[in-house]
């Protein structure tokens, strides 16, 4: 076991005390259940026989939402990277999109959609601002004399995107996907919280919250910390694994 890992073990168990002592001075369950109240009732919480369906449905729709934005954000990012003009043109929707609260458009799409096709909706739009800048960013940071040489010896096309502009980008591209892939869990279960989504991680916090039911709100948040953490690095891992494996060709 490396340094680094010892010290996040320390500080996680030192995160675990801290709840415990809390729990303990607060001294009712109803209001901040243990660390061991809650461990109890996760050893429990996923063998329900809604437990897999709830969780597929909210991590296929929150996934969903990400794929489409990382899809676009990659998208509209290479030709505002090149022409200043399409940049121009995509920077009020960027902006409005960062700076609108994600109630107003939870709110929105209360109206405009139907409760399943929100939670993709919203977090494509958490996501899709954080995986734009970043690219956009990456391709305007690299190095002029990169981007000339390949002018003089008229590198073109896929070669170019694949040997000059992707290694470049790919520091920015993966950072973006860490930020974004938990912020679209996050958006995403609000949605779902705010819409009372039947079926989903979402309304399981809300019934907890009626209920008073802390174990369990507790429990269904350390399962959202625990598949946004592994999504995060799965999807960081593929990324990395697919770029190298195209630039190996």
């Amino acid at each position: 076991m490396n340094n680094q890992l010892l010290k996040k073990t320390g500080a996680v168990l030192l995160a675990l005390a801290l709840w415990q002592a809390v729990s303990m001075i607060v001294g009712m369950e109803m209001l901040l259940a243990s660390p061991l109240k809650v461990l109890e009732r996760l050893s429990t919480i996923w063998r329900e026989k809604d437990f897999l369906s709830t969780v597929l449905f909210s991590m296929g729709r929150i996934f969903g939402g990400f794929l489409l934005a990382f899809l676009a954000g990659i998208g509209l990012a290479l030709p505002a990277g090149r022409f200043r003009t399409v940049e121009i043109l995509l920077w009020p929707y960027v902006v409005t999109i960062k700076s609108v609260p994600i109630a107003s458009f939870i709110i929105l799409c209360l109206i405009w959609f139907s409760y399943t096709q929100m939670t993709v909706f919203i977090a494509f739009l958490i996501a899709f601002p954080v995986i734009y800048s970043n690219v956009l960013h990456g391709l305007q940071s690299m190095d002029p004399q990169m981007l000339e040489m390949a002018r003089l010896y008229k590198v073109r096309g896929i070669r170019k995107l694949f040997y000059i502009q992707l290694p470049g980008v790919m520091p920015f591209l993966t950072s973006a996907c860490s930020v974004a892939i938990g912020m679209a869990w996050k958006a995403g279960v609000a949605a779902e919280v705010i819409g009372v989504i039947n079926g989903s991680i979402g309304q399981k916090l809300y019934d907890a919250k009626i209920y008073f039911q802390n174990a369990d709100l507790l429990s269904w948040t350390l399962i959202i910390i625990l598949l946004s953490v592994t999504g995060e690095k799965l999807f960081v891992r593929l990324l990395r694994h697919l770029y190298r494996k195209a630039v190996s060709r």
